[in-house]
C-alpha cells in the first residue's frame, strides 16, 4: 500500500497539504527567530508530500509546549483544518478512508508539530 498510496495520496490532496507547510515554513523563515520553526515546517511538509509507511511519535516538554502553543495561533490552525477538511471528504467513501486517516494523521501533527518525530515503518 505504501508506493501505491503514497502516489494517489500526492496527486488527490497531498500535494496541497504539502505546500501549505511549505508556506508556512517559508513565512517563518522570513524572521531569523522563525528559521528553526520553519526548518521543521520543511520536514513535515516532506511527510505531508508521502505519508504512507511512517509514523509520527510524539515527545517533549515545557519548552515544545510554548512553542507549539505560539506555533497553534500563528500557523497550526489553518494547516489543521485544511487536513481535517480534506480527511472528512476522503473518508465519506470506504476506498478513501485510509487516505482521510492519513489527512488526520496530518492534522494532529498540525496541532502540535514540535516534540514530534516522523519514524519509518520498517
Amino acid at each position: 500500500m505504501g508506493c501505491l498510496g503514497n502516489l494517489i495520496w500526492f496527486l488527490f490532496g497531498g500535494i496541497w497539504l504539502g505546500l501549505g507547510w511549505v508556506l508556512a515554513g517559508v513565512l517563518w523563515c522570513i524572521t531569523i527567530v522563525g528559521i528553526p520553526v520553519g526548518i521543521q515546517c520543511f520536514k513535515f511538509a516532506q511527510l505531508s508530500f508521502f505519508p504512507f509507511g511512517k509514523e509520527v511519535r510524539y515527545g517533549g516538554g515545557a519548552g515544545t509546549m510554548l512553542l507549539n502553543i505560539l506555533w497553534l495561533i500563528a500557523s497550526g490552525l489553518l494547516l489543521a483544518a485544511e487536513a481535517a477538511l480534506i480527511g472528512c471528504l476522503w473518508s465519506l467513501t470506504i476506498i478513501g478512508i485510509p487516505i482521510g486517516i492519513q489527512c488526520f494523521k496530518i492534522a494532529r501533527l498540525a496541532l502540535m508539530p514540535f516534540g514530534a518525530s516522523v519514524v519509518t515503518n520498517s
